[in-house]
């Protein structure tokens, strides 16, 4: 395969410089903790590393050194499309070289021959009940598949660190492959009517979760768009961090990825774009059920703040400008479906909040982040249940956390096991008798 020799190639030149960090400049400090830190979260601590992610205060996600619009630009794409194949997206992530042609089609063919999910795993989901949340069905799945995991079959038969990367890319293919069958699966079985798709495996990834899903073109860009966005945002966010916890354990991708999906499923990580869409959509109903007029929304926004509510969708830890995640859906909306009210209402949002935020001044970042758009466009094509949003999150964040994980196993990453303080000792050190 292709990707396995490049990645190959790339693994054997990246090692040496890890080696020669902790040999040469072990020592060397990276920054200070504070106690404000400690206590809040790990907020800003820089511990981590990953080459495939970074989050620029005033660029956004750059990926592999490229910003999105430039991921956009180089990756190729299906003919006609507006987006590239996620699968030339998954080679790039784990080599940081553009595709070729000729390297794209084989690995869009190295997914196509994975796509297929045991029976067992359906048999599992319809045993469940019904109205169980699609988050818990969808990582349940993921779990019952572990069973498949060629890493923990490579662990049993003696674990040799210098190629562990290699079951570990292969579990990550096979997941990757099958979890928009899953999420389609799952999303069909609880809301239409349990009439099932099955996978197309002459369709690459973005075209077959659109088939499975029963939703007509351009939904397969929609697809291709969503989960490119939502794959990576360095590894400090919880089911990335989640994913490679566990995997720090030499836990196998089943059991890393089963977690990482349970941090995405908590409310303070995965579950925004649906509040936001729920509240945007209140908007419209609060304001008469129609596309309100700029100064009507503008007295909303402040009657909202004033009554020291937030505005869902705005703001962001760290990003300092529009989230361009946000940027690139907005720009597919202005494209396919600039006459789709909730979106109207959306892009007028966009046009008054940033300065309402700034005027009002407790906001640190005025701009609108990801979860701004996403719902929307979900809604426009059909899909509004809400549970089911997170369960798409999910197919995108995969891609992301696993080539980490992947890339995490070829470098012999350590066990993560960070150092605890009592209150006592933070009072010392804080000088408090």
């Amino acid at each position: 395969m292709l990707l396995k020799e490049k990645l190959a190639i790339k693994i054997e030149e990246h090692r040496p410089r890890i080696t020669r960090l902790l040999k040469e400049h072990g020592d060397t400090k990276v920054g200070e903790v504070t106690i404000e830190q400690l206590i809040g979260g790990a907020r800003g601590v820089k511990m981590l590393l990953t080459d495939i992610s970074y989050l620029d205060p005033m660029e956004g996600i750059r990926f592999r050194g490229k910003t999105i619009p430039e991921v956009f630009a180089a990756l190729p794409k299906p003919e006609g499309a507006d987006y590239p194949y996620v699968e030339a997206f998954w080679f790039f992530l784990l080599t940081g070289e553009v595709p070729t042609a000729e390297e794209t089609e084989e690995t869009i063919k190295a997914f196509q021959g994975r796509t297929c999910v045991p029976q067992y795993v359906f048999d599992l989901l319809r045993a469940m009940p019904i109205d169980a949340h699609p988050m818990t069905m969808f990582s349940t799945a993921i779990l019952a598949m572990q069973r498949e995991s060629k890493f923990a079959q490579f662990y049993q038969e003696g674990y040799n660190r210098m190629t562990a990367w290699e079951p570990a890319l292969e579990d990550a293919m096979n997941l990757v492959a099958r979890l928009p069958t899953i999420a389609a699966y799952i999303y069909r079985m609880k809301y239409r009517s349990d009439i099932h798709r099955s996978c197309n495996p002459g369709m690459d990834l973005g075209s077959n979760f659109a088939y499975m899903m029963g939703i007509d073109a351009p939904y397969d860009d929609v697809a291709r768009m969503y989960f490119i966005l939502h794959s990576d945002h360095e590894s400090g966010n919880v089911s990335a961090h989640t994913t490679h916890l566990v995997g720090s354990a030499l836990s196998d991708p089943y059991y890393a990825l089963s977690a990482g999906i349970n941090g995405l499923a908590g409310p303070l990580h995965g579950l925004a774009n649906q509040e936001t869409l729920r509240w945007v959509q209140n908007v419209f109903m609060r304001l008469g059920g129609k596309v309100p007029t700029k100064e009507e929304l503008r007295n909303f926004i402040w009657e909202t703040l004033n009554s020291g509510q937030v505005v869902p969708g705005y703001g962001h830890a760290v990003l300092r400008r529009t989230d361009p995640r946000y940027s690139q859906q907005r720009d597919y909306c202005l494209k396919h479906m600039p006459n789709d009210e909730l979106f109207q209402v959306t892009s007028m949002l966009y046009e008054i909040v940033p300065e309402i935020l700034r005027e009002h001044g407790k906001a640190k970042n005025p701009w609108p982040n990801v979860d701004a758009q996403s719902g929307v466009i979900q809604w426009h094509y059909g899909v509004t249940e809400y549970d089911f949003y997170t369960v798409l999150f999910g197919v995108g964040r995969a891609i992301g956390v696993l080539a980490n994980y992947v890339w995490a196993r070829a470098l012999g990453m350590s066990l993560e096991r960070p150092k605890s303080l009592t209150t006592a000792m933070l009072e010392d050190i804080a000088g408090i008798s």
